[in-house]
């Protein structure tokens, strides 16, 4: 009976006097009832938190093919061989474009040449696929195995293509990869997120390209015939800029059609 007098108030409202004279058969019942709400509270709390869990990973099943993914290292070891193989073929390979369904009756089935080689795509569907150290080791052992004399390049390999003017844009696939891999999976798997990060990997490529061509200019020369700048700007930056970006836009779907199937 003492325990039962020294029993706190169950709520502020209730006078000292009403507590004390309260029986003490009515303050073991309440002490029971208080403690009957305490374990239910404790209940409630853990199947809160169970619940909050499993909603936790319906939402992870639910969104696994949305949501930005960082590949493990294997993966990007993976990815980078099949990206500098794809590097090597896609730089002998030259683009086409295939007319409207609704020409063919007119015009015929005829294939056009875009101008340009699938190299570029190459280079940024392996960022897209694999992210940007998968993108920046492709392209490092690329550079890497044309300068030891493979002829990987457009034009042969060895240390002698660092007197190209063209060299710059090879450079210019180890930043725009790079950075076009960490835009890829910055956000969800969206084809418009994805066209966006090759398109400024694209641009990254144009600006490392025309920085290492002006030098060329203003040290050696361009060579070849092209006795100004602005022609050896439009040679290997303007002519060729329709051409890629028309590569990036099909990438870019494959891209994404890629990793929707792949990390579902």
């Amino acid at each position: 009976m003492a325990n039962l007098k020294e029993l706190s108030k169950p709520n502020s409202d209730i006078s000292d006097y009403e507590w004390r004279i309260t029986p003490n058969t009515v303050k073991a019942i309440i002490d029971r009832l208080q403690q009957l709400i305490s374990q239910k509270q404790q209940k409630l709390d853990t199947l809160q938190q169970e619940n909050k869990w499993l909603r936790d990973q319906l939402d992870l099943r639910l969104d696994k093919p949305n949501r930005a993914y960082a590949p493990l290292l294997p993966e990007v070891l993976l990815w980078a061989a099949m990206g500098l193989v794809l590097t090597v073929a896609g730089t002998f390979f030259p683009a086409y474009s295939f007319p409207a369904p609704w020409s063919w009756f007119s015009d015929g089935f005829e294939v056009q040449t875009l101008g340009v080689s699938y190299q570029v795509g190459a280079v940024l569907l392996i960022a897209c696929l694999g992210g940007k150290n998968a993108g920046l080791f492709s392209q490092l052992g690329y550079i890497l195995l044309g300068l030891l004399g493979l002829p990987i390049f457009a034009r042969g390999g060895g240390l002698e293509y660092l007197q190209q003017p063209n060299f710059g844009y090879l450079l210019g696939f180890v930043f725009g990869a790079w950075i076009c891999g960490w835009l890829a999976f910055q956000t969800l798997v969206k084809f418009s997120s994805l066209i966006a990060s090759c398109m400024v990997g694209l641009i990254t490529i144009h600006l490392i390209g025309l920085i290492y061509l002006i030098g060329v200019y203003f040290l050696i020369g361009l060579g070849d015939g092209i006795e100004s700048l602005w022609s050896g700007i439009v040679i290997y930056s303007l002519q060729p800029l329709p051409g890629q970006m028309a590569v990036v836009c099909a990438i870019s779907l494959i891209a994404f059609v890629m990793r929707k199937v792949m990390f579902t």
